[in-house]
């Protein structure tokens, strides 16, 4: 099918989920305010959401009591607002998109959902998703195939063999249209449900979201190590870039 071209109702907004406090990188700062290569890690997340030309515009998700975003906070002519975080990520986004559609968005718009802790999102992931979601006309999120053999355990034994090939792990951004997302998101918290993300509120709305593989660069901060790893990958990008 060929990819349909972005037309003036249907423009892309981003929504950067930036509430979490990540308690497993036991650091007395939240880990989107970490530097990474000179940058705070949320900065380096949303440089990328504001430098693609799919994005028209983004808003960031923090909590209230967020004083390292009020010291500081993040400046670009794309940057529309920022919208109150909630309890739980679902509740961050859904919070942001009800602003969004409050205001400029129309409910056939796009929402571009991505976590502030992945600061490492590539442009060619970005436009690939966007060019995939929109022909396919009812969304798309970033995955991975996953390569090794899966287990499930309990009290440190293996319980079942689940193999690889058939799995998927998913990233961000993952993107779907701002009404569509709101309802579904809106309809899971209200069952008592709290999706671990975008594409798990609107399974449980019935849809069947498209995959779209990314780029295994594409990592989550969650731990130390993975701030390392970051590190390194930029450098490399950055040093490839150059050559």
């Amino acid at each position: 099918m060929p990819a349909r071209k972005k037309s003036a109702g249907e423009k892309i907004w981003a929504v950067a989920a930036a509430a979490g406090i990540g308690k497993r990188m036991m650091s007395p700062r939240p880990k989107q305010y970490l530097q990474l290569c000179g940058r705070r890690v949320i900065d380096r997340a949303l440089l990328a959401l504001c430098a693609s030309d799919s994005v028209d515009g983004v808003i960031v998700g923090i909590r209230d009591d967020d004083e390292e975003w009020r010291a500081r906070p993040f400046a670009h002519e794309k940057l529309i607002g920022i919208s109150g975080g909630g309890d739980t990520r679902a509740r961050t986004v859904l919070n942001a998109l009800r602003q969004l559609l409050r205001g400029d968005a129309a409910a056939g718009d796009w929402a571009l959902v991505h976590d502030a802790a992945r600061p490492c999102l590539a442009q060619a992931d970005i436009e690939r998703l966007a060019a995939a979601a929109r022909a396919d006309g009812n969304g798309a999120v970033l995955a991975l195939k996953v390569s090794d053999a899966l287990k499930r355990g309990r009290d440190g034994r293996i319980e079942e063999s689940l193999g690889g090939a058939a799995y998927w792990r998913a990233l961000t951004p993952q993107m779907f249209r701002c009404g569509q997302l709101e309802t579904a998101l809106r309809r899971a918290l209200e069952r008592g449900l709290a999706p671990p993300d975008e594409s798990s509120a609107m399974e449980l709305a019935g849809a069947r979201p498209l995959v779209v593989e990314g780029d295994p660069g594409n990592i989550k901060i969650t731990v130390p190590a993975d701030l390392e790893w970051a590190a390194r990958y930029l450098e490399h990008r950055e040093a490839a870039a150059q050559t």
